[in-house]
């Protein structure tokens, strides 16, 4: 491990099953997921999906920004302003530009929630006309930066499924690098049509609740949700005497080069990906006491991914689960709500059930952790795979 650590510092978070960190964890540990059928947006697929959706309009959470009536904050730059700025809070920044502080924001919808529905008739009227500008990622990003005032490096990253995987690991590698002291890292993605007619295409989402690991799963529900966390340097924190949540402690990225949107049969991407955060943490396999899986409930995730644990961790497959029952497949953003969810195992010594499991999976022997389980727990795996093999690993370890 190199010499600068990277400290957890801050966490904020909004998803289907709370709009604080504490109301995640809370949802988490007694079980209650936040699957329904869709509310907010007209879709003609409404009664044959269900979703992770956040039970509040735009109007709602730009009111909690405080912003104008005119402003063109798309949905995914609503969310992620709100899970930026209670990260900030939570971390006692009061001087966001203090120290040399970036932002790295993960998104694949981008502004398309609202660029979407003007598709039709966005030459008939004015009104829709201010949303054009907001509809690259890039926007939601400088949207966030500017609610947080922050001057510093900001950029986005659009990885599909790993983003905010993407975005924390090159958080902290600018911090070990010495380019920066503090980087807001994490993602953001609103529901939209686009993603509902995509994935439906693809013939991946499930017209029930997910079901990861199972082996009669039939696919993934989408969710929509921000969270965004503080990294920073040793220095940072000892000069601020400041409290550690916990550390990032590795990190890898690999890509299976197998397939536009499937994971490759074995892992080769997934399993590279923790090979290569074993390393970069100095961490042997045996050391993992949680792995908070990507698992989405696809046939073809769950056995990828399996079949990639098994020859990471051998015959010794460590506890592992699935959040996604809970607050569906967020996109990208799913890296950093697990990332937060990841924090709140080490600190509470809480393993989370994989909810909705029965049957295992047959081609191979290994079981999620399908209750609530207490443990110690040092070190946490969290994994995030992509369209076009893109996949990530976080190591993360106590403070």
């Amino acid at each position: 491990m190199m010499s600068r650590g990277v400290a957890i510092t801050g966490m904020g978070i909004i998803s289907s099953i709370g709009t604080t960190v504490e109301e995640n964890f809370n949802a988490l540990i007694h079980g209650k997921p936040g699957i329904t059928a869709i509310e907010n947006i007209a879709t003609v697929h409404k009664n044959d999906i269900k979703v992770g959706e956040i039970k509040r309009s735009n109007e709602e959470l730009a009111h909690e920004l405080g912003l104008p009536v005119d402003n063109n904050f798309s949905r995914t730059a609503l969310l992620g302003a709100i899970a930026a700025k209670q990260a900030v809070k939570n971390a006692g920044i009061l001087d966001i530009n203090e120290y040399a502080t970036g932002l790295i924001s993960a998104t694949s919808v981008g502004g398309m929630d609202m660029t979407e529905k003007f598709f039709y008739d966005y030459l008939e009227t004015d009104e829709n006309h201010r949303y054009i500008s907001s509809h690259d990622a890039g926007d939601t990003t400088h949207k966030i930066a500017g609610e947080l005032g922050l001057k510093g490096m900001v950029t986005t990253i659009s990885t599909a499924c790993s983003s905010a995987a993407n975005a924390i690991m090159l958080g902290a590698r600018l911090i070990r690098a010495g380019k920066l002291d503090r980087v807001i890292v994490g993602g953001t993605d609103a529901l939209s049509k686009f993603t509902i007619n995509g994935f439906k295409t693809l013939m991946i989402l499930s017209d029930t609740y997910n079901t990861p690991f199972d082996n009669n799963r039939k696919g993934l529900n989408l969710g929509e949700a921000a969270a965004f966390l503080v990294l920073e340097s040793d220095e940072v924190v000892k000069k601020q005497n400041k409290k550690v949540l916990a550390y990032l402690s590795g990190y890898g990225n690999a890509n299976d080069a197998y397939h536009q949107t499937a994971s490759s049969e074995n892992g080769d991407g997934a399993f590279l990906a923790m090979e290569k955060a074993f390393k970069i943490s100095g961490l042997q396999p045996e050391d993992v006491d949680y792995i908070n899986a990507h698992g989405t409930a696809t046939p073809n995730n769950d056995l990828s991914e399996g079949r990639a644990l098994i020859r990471a961790f051998g015959v010794n497959v460590p506890d592992f689960s699935s959040t996604k029952p809970f607050t569906g497949h967020t996109l990208a953003a799913a890296a950093a709500i697990e990332a937060v969810y990841s924090v709140l195992a080490l600190q509470n010594g809480i393993v989370y059930p994989n909810l909705n499991f029965t049957t295992p999976m047959e081609e191979f022997d290994i079981v999620p952790q399908t209750v609530l389980k207490e443990k110690e727990i040092n070190h946490v795996l969290s994994n995030s795979f992509g369209f076009g093999g893109n996949c990530s690993t976080l190591l993360f370890s106590k403070s």
